[in-house]
């Protein structure tokens, strides 16, 4: 009787277990459309984010003129200017605030903002998890391409499942779009290599086999 139990009890382990076997493996293959190869961002403009470093050079009044953080806030501090939300506007955006204030205290300002450290606001950072090397976060550059975001992450470790992998990609209507990872770094396939977008997420998945 205790042998029956004890072959059952094995048995069902080991169903169980080929059942999240599989279910792990259905979510590592799960089917979803290729990633398109453009990502239409050829009129983007770089969003000051918190950790930004900014030249803020006003003409002819060196005195307000410095390099200034981005805070955690999204805030910047300037001569004149206590608090300026400066998350979320491009440089140019920035620079016309600050004029429009300072305009306050001197006579027809002429400001300019130089972004010399970028980071970018969270929502429009590149994120890669999971089967990396190096996961991390990347600050979105124009023409940002699948192969850029793998150069700056170390590659695949040796638990990757590169052709399982995914970009998950926000908006109004968010998707989920397959890409070739072991192709593109291990065969060389240019075909693979795909634009990305401000704010995408690449997933890597494990190899359970």
């Amino acid at each position: 009787m205790n042998s029956f139990y004890t072959l059952a009890s094995r048995g069902f382990r080991s169903a169980l277990l080929g059942a999240v076997v599989s279910v792990l493996t259905a979510c590592a293959t799960a089917t979803f459309p290729p990633a398109p190869p453009s990502a239409s961002t050829q009129d983007y403009n770089y969003l000051i984010g918190p950790g930004d470093a900014l030249n803020i050079i006003v003409w002819r009044n060196p005195e307000l003129s410095m390099a200034v953080p981005v805070r955690p806030d999204g805030k910047v501090t300037t001569p004149l200017v206590d608090e300026l939300v400066a998350q979320g506007k491009n440089s140019v955006e920035l620079a016309r605030e600050i004029e429009k204030l300072l305009g306050k205290f001197v006579r027809d300002p002429v400001v300019t903002v130089i972004v010399t450290s970028f980071v970018g606001p969270y929502s429009e950072q590149i994120r890669v998890v999971g089967e990396a090397a190096k996961p991390q976060f990347l600050p979105y550059k124009q023409k940002m391409t699948l192969l850029d975001v793998m150069i700056a992450v170390g590659g695949l470790t040796d638990f990757a499942a590169g052709n399982s992998a995914t970009i998950l990609r926000g908006g109004d209507a968010p998707q989920q779009y397959s890409v070739r990872l072991k192709d593109l770094i291990k065969r060389g396939d240019a075909s693979a290599n795909v634009e990305m977008k401000p704010g995408d997420i690449l997933i890597i998945p494990q190899s359970f086999f």
